[in-house]
């Protein structure tokens, strides 16, 4: 993101314009009011015409509500910020073994694995995706713009919602590039 227009800006935001920091690398602690603080200067900025933003910066200020507050169950709450509900962590049970859920990994019988919860059921899944071997020349490109674009048309990305689907993942691979070494991080398929 860069200023295109003369605009007052807070000093957190100039860092993160010095240093070229993209909204999701906000420096502070998600969920603090200075996080959430972040997210509505750049909003007042773009509906202003004062600061050019990247795709994903779009996309948190554009598509999504984050910073901003509702309520509900008659309390103020952030918008567009999960918080796991009393017992709901990050960890679960596979088999037997303590997994990490909604963290893609490399390996597995595909290029990819992730272990999740099935909300039906609520039971943890471990599902699969990528192309089979590691895919020899079917490789994941995510500098490639029009490749994602290709991508993300064939696979219907925008609609893919169920998480115990490997499309689920598949569509939303490029957030966790950096995660399973891949060259790129941060763009998006659609």
């Amino acid at each position: 993101m860069k200023l295109v227009k003369e605009a007052q800006v807070s000093e957190d935001l100039q860092y993160h314009l010095d240093e070229n920091l993209a909204l999701a690398e906000n420096v502070f602690r998600a969920g603090s009011t200075k996080y959430f603080s972040m997210f509505n200067e750049v909003r007042a900025l773009a509906e202003a015409g004062c600061i050019e933003l990247n795709e994903d910066d779009k996309m948190f200020i554009f598509e999504t509500e984050i910073g901003e507050m509702g309520h509900y169950k008659g309390e103020l709450v952030h918008l567009d910020f999960p918080i796991p509900e009393a017992g709901e962590l990050d960890e679960a049970e596979y088999r037997g073994q303590k997994v990490k859920l909604n963290k893609p990994q490399r390996g597995g019988s595909k290029k990819f694995f992730v272990y999740t919860r099935d909300p039906k059921s609520g039971n943890v899944r471990k599902v699969s995706f990528g192309a089979k071997s590691g895919g020899g020349k079917l490789a994941v490109k995510l500098k490639d713009k029009e490749a994602r674009k290709n991508f993300a048309t064939r696979h219907d990305c925008e609609n893919k919602t169920d998480k115990t689907k490997a499309s689920y993942w598949s569509c939303r691979l490029p957030r966790y590039a950096q995660a399973l070494g891949l060259s790129q991080t941060g763009a998006r398929w659609w």
